[in-house]
């Protein structure tokens, strides 16, 4: 059985407040979360990477001495707050732009340790089996937060559904399309929402995770999928700066790159999750 926490939606929007409402007792947090005699405690999404950190906790982590708990976040807002604040003592969902973008936005201070996989984003649909078949006016669900609708974005133009402004970075909207031939139509929800969005719209951009916790299979059932190569957005273990050399961190950035979770990332996910390491 997986010794995980499931988080309500109630929880997730008071934690999604934390550092706001939590400034002057932050010493007292980081102060226990300094505590390395402890279990090291990981926010993490239900999908993969709850099940990758639940496999080192089951298999790996005994041996190498680690005492690890798993709390699953279904949202990308609280795994951070709760990492600055010391509620938990790190997390693993990310990628690179979205962290910079939300370090920036919210102040906080959250820094990478060891990158372990890549889930590449999708275009689905229930309604379409190519993406040529997208017709004129077509409503594309995307998700809302700033690096992944551009992420999302540069998706469709890659595969020339869409042509955006020369150099868009990760903060592209809709409003940087310079040329879009189908007309389309482009619904922002939060990321999570997208793969429900799938019976209401035309198409869906899903991020991995949620698109394997909602049992489609990014390598077969994707219109079109990021590839691998040179990809900029493979998620990572983090932490609140200056925890980056604490032995339970230590620890699992090691088991979390060991050939044993690689081969774990390949038989369970199938190309739908690429270890990054």
């Amino acid at each position: 059985m997986r010794n995980t926490a499931k988080i309500t939606t109630a929880v997730l929007a008071a934690g999604a407040l934390t550092l706001g409402l939590t400034a002057c007792g932050a010493d007292d947090k980081d102060s226990a979360s300094s505590d390395t005699s402890g279990p090291l405690v990981v926010a993490a999404s239900p999908v993969p990477h709850a099940e990758i950190l639940t496999y080192v906790k089951e298999n790996l982590a005994k041996k190498a001495g680690l005492d690890l708990e798993v709390k699953e976040f279904t949202d990308y807002v609280t795994p951070n707050t709760a990492t600055e604040d010391g509620s938990v003592g790190a997390n693993y969902f990310q990628n690179q732009p979205y962290l910079d973008d939300f370090n920036k936005k919210n102040g906080t201070h959250i820094v990478p340790v060891v990158t372990v996989h890549l889930e590449p984003l999708g275009l689905y649909s229930h309604k379409v089996k190519k993406a040529d078949d997208l017709k004129s006016g077509a409503t594309i669900a995307v998700p809302n937060d700033t690096v992944n609708e551009a992420r999302a974005l540069k998706l469709l133009a890659a595969n020339g559904i869409i042509t955006l402004k020369d150099g868009v970075g990760n903060e592209a909207t809709p409003s940087d399309i310079t040329e879009n031939p189908r007309k389309l139509k482009f619904k922002e929800l939060e990321a999570a929402q997208t793969p429900r969005s799938l019976d209401d719209v035309d198409a869906a951009v899903i991020n991995g995770n949620y698109a394997i916790e909602s049992d489609l299979k990014p390598a077969e059932d994707a219109l079109v999928l990021e590839s691998a190569k040179d990809n900029p957005y493979g998620n990572f273990l983090a932490v609140k700066e200056g925890n980056e050399d604490d032995p339970r961190v230590k620890k699992l950035a090691k088991l979390l790159t060991s050939p044993e979770v690689e081969k774990f990332i390949q038989d369970k996910y199938a190309g739908s999750v690429i270890a990054s390491f």
